[in-house]
């Protein structure tokens, strides 16, 4: 995994597009351009949806799964739809690509009216993207559910909107990519960058190498009919798939089956542990290009997409320093660096590829003097080398500030701007060469069972960064409307909230899992750097801890925050309603023990309970402290913060998000104790010790 800085300085979310009001939908993306109308569209089940211009199977496939998903989340069956009834017509002109493309038309126009809707689009693909818009607007009142009156004309910003899946430190099967294929649509994605080779398995299907999966993999492979089915899978949801087979490094799973094509003899084995390694592919005989031809050969004919992922990050040198063979290959070309030879490598590889009518990808590592100008640079190490491979005339793809494993709040993802930092000073040109962004989930803390969780619904915030108009930025708008997808995405086939519901289920065994479901929701999973610093992973220790049951934002805690705002400005039901945590969090400490006596596996949760329930006994306090609305002497205040900030302290790999609500409150009787505000209380203050 290409390990980015732990901590990564971005712009913050400005104010510039309008906070969301209540009458307009939770839509994600943001459309380029939305008016709100009179009246509504209800939803009943007689609705129809017709095509009357253009249909194939593609745009008929897609309208089964709209009103699927449609009756799944509203409940209104859709059986006999009446001819000629209010309904949604979808006018497009023609089905586009047989395979999704980079830079086709997905524009499309959304007329909704209490008479019926009309989707315009000029390609199935744009069809695609306003029916997805249209799930996202139909909502309930006590008459039942219904789509409000609006005009949509709507376009991508970026032509690449892609997500990283790695499939290869932890095996996702099948049915983990097809739901996210589904996910990925519902918000407008359209590349599945499909990592496939890494040092702990090589995960496709080769006839004509066996080996590499028969031996690379530990049986965890995807048969090449399975990787037809996600290609056609999502080729029907406009989502192009990018193949990566990292390469020359990152390749110890290959040398299982195929030492001989080692810069160093082996034997190898599939590797167990996280990091960078040493085993390389070895640039000095020809064997190996033939090796790696036929290789490419097979899958280049296995995947369609004109864009193949050759990785190219990370190689450790020592390999090539130490061989003799290596050594005198690289005098005899004249190449004085490890760098030179990659170079070498690359070079031979996208010769091989372009033969292939394949256009390279790969990481940072890729960008030297002699690349073809045709290749594309994803860059992992921010927009200056973005914008430097732009001002060299190459296309590009960040996916620096956009891993999913790191855990960054959904508001630091969606203040990252592929065309920020150094990437504002390249001219109209320059900038046309950058090509959108990539979310990347490499997989070193995740599973099959925990990988939805990680991913949803912060990348949703990172759809909308690619797809809206640059200026929607306001970051409370994107968590109330992420919130609301949140919920409709589970309806496509993601366990991002039902996931960690069965993980709460099975710690708790056989008894009511409650009282961790009350603790999981005032905590947050700590993301890569720490759980790398914790203890000793590797790909064979189980994933299925309470840190696994954590989501990367807890929904109640932001809810919380936005309570202790106003419960310092004196509002009386966001007091209670913080009261009422604050309470549960304190007396939930002694069900927990039950728990924990029971399991194992929940010894180390004891003194996160503790922390949650300290956090709520403080919360009370201060909570008193402030209804009083008198001042608090700098002894009382410091010795409150003292207190929260221990329990701050991150436990058995989780952050105790409990305290934020709970010093917000303290900051608003600081504030107020020093004369900077006033409460709209004045009686019986609560004296501290």
């Amino acid at each position: 995994m290409k390990v980015g800085p732990s901590v990564l300085v971005l712009l913050a979310a400005s104010t510039v597009a309008p906070a969301l009001n209540s009458a307009q939908p939770a839509l994600m993306p943001w459309p380029a351009k939305l008016t709100m109308e009179l009246g509504e569209l209800p939803v009943t089940p007689g609705f129809s949806v017709r095509a009357t211009r253009f249909r194939d199977a593609r745009l008929e496939a897609a309208i089964r799964r709209f009103t699927d998903r449609l009756s799944l989340s509203t409940g209104v069956p859709f059986v006999t739809p009446a001819a000629g009834g209010p309904g949604l017509q979808i006018e497009c002109s023609a089905s586009g690509p047989a395979i999704p493309e980079l830079g086709e038309d997905e524009a499309y126009r959304l007329d909704v009216a209490p008479s019926g809707a009309k989707l315009t689009a000029a390609t199935v693909t744009g069809a695609l993207r306003g029916l997805e818009t249209l799930l996202q607007m139909a909502s309930p009142d006590a008459r039942g559910y219904h789509f409000p009156a609006v005009q949509i004309e709507d376009r991508p910003r970026f032509a690449w909107r892609g997500l990283m899946l790695d499939v290869s430190r932890h095996w996702m099967p099948l049915s983990v990519v097809l739901r996210n294929l589904d996910g990925m649509a519902a918000v407008k994605l359209n590349v599945f960058h499909w990592h496939l080779s890494d040092d702990q398995g090589f995960r496709v299907e080769s006839k004509r190498y066996p080996k590499l999966q028969s031996l690379g993999s530990d049986g965890h492979y995807y048969t090449q009919d399975e990787v037809r089915q996600v290609i056609a899978y999502a080729a029907d949801r406009g989502i192009r798939v990018v193949p990566e087979f990292d390469m020359p490094g990152h390749t110890t799973a290959w040398f299982t089956g195929y030492p001989e094509f080692a810069s160093a003899p082996g034997p190898y084995a599939i590797e167990r542990d996280w990091g960078i390694f040493k085993p390389t592919l070895d640039p000095s005989r020809e064997a190996t290009y033939q090796f790696v031809e036929g290789l490419l050969g097979e899958l280049t004919a296995l995947f369609p997409d004109r864009f193949f992922h050759i990785g190219g990050d990370e190689v450790d040198p020592e390999q090539w320093n130490q061989s003799a063979a290596v050594q005198a290959f690289a005098k005899q070309h004249g190449l004085a660096t490890p760098a030179a030879i990659q170079e070498h490598f690359n070079r031979r590889l996208q010769a091989i590829l372009k033969m292939r009518g394949k256009t390279m990808t790969g990481w940072d590592e890729i960008l030297a003097p002699d690349l073809p100008h045709d290749a594309v640079v994803q860059s992992w190490r921010g927009q200056s080398s973005l914008a430097e491979a732009a001002r060299k005339g190459y296309r590009s793809v960040l996916s620096f500030g956009y891993y999913l494993n790191y855990l960054q709040p959904a508001s630091q993802l969606y203040a990252n701007d592929p065309l920020d930092g150094d990437a504002e000073a390249l001219n109209t040109a320059q900038a046309a060469l950058i090509l959108g962004g990539e979310s990347c989930m490499w997989s070193e803390y995740v599973s099959q069972e925990t990988v939805d969780s990680v991913i949803w619904p912060r990348v949703a915030a990172i759809a909308e960064r690619l797809w809206s108009p640059r200026e929607t930025r306001d970051a409370e708008s994107m968590y109330t409307r992420m919130e609301a997808v949140s919920r409709t995405l589970e309806y496509t086939g993601l366990t991002h909230r039902s996931g960690p519901e069965r993980e709460l289920d099975r710690l708790a065994k056989s008894s009511d899992p409650e009282p961790l479901r009350v603790l999981v929701r005032a905590i947050e999973a700590q993301g890569h750097d720490p759980r790398a610093a914790a203890r000793h992973y590797t790909s064979l220790v189980p994933l299925n801890r309470l840190v696994d049951a954590a989501t990367a934002e807890s929904e109640l805690i932001r809810a919380l925050e936005k309570s202790a705002h106003r419960a310092a400005e004196g509002n009386a039901r966001d007091r209670e309603f913080l009261r009422r945590n604050f309470a549960l969090w304190k007396s939930n400490r002694k069900p927990l023990d039950a728990l924990i006596a029971a399991n194992p596996a929940l010894q180390e949760i004891g003194p996160v309970a503790d922390a949650v329930a300290e956090a709520g006994a403080l919360g009370l306090e201060v909570l008193d402290y402030l209804q009083g609305g008198r001042p608090a002497s700098e002894d009382w205040i410091a010795k409150r913060k003292a207190a929260l900030d221990r329990c701050a302290q991150p436990r058995a790999e989780v952050v105790i998000a409990a305290v934020r609500p709970v010093r917000l409150l303290l900051d608003a009787i600081e504030l107020r104790s020093r004369g900077g505000g006033k409460s709209s209380e004045g009686a019986n203050a609560v004296r501290g010790n």
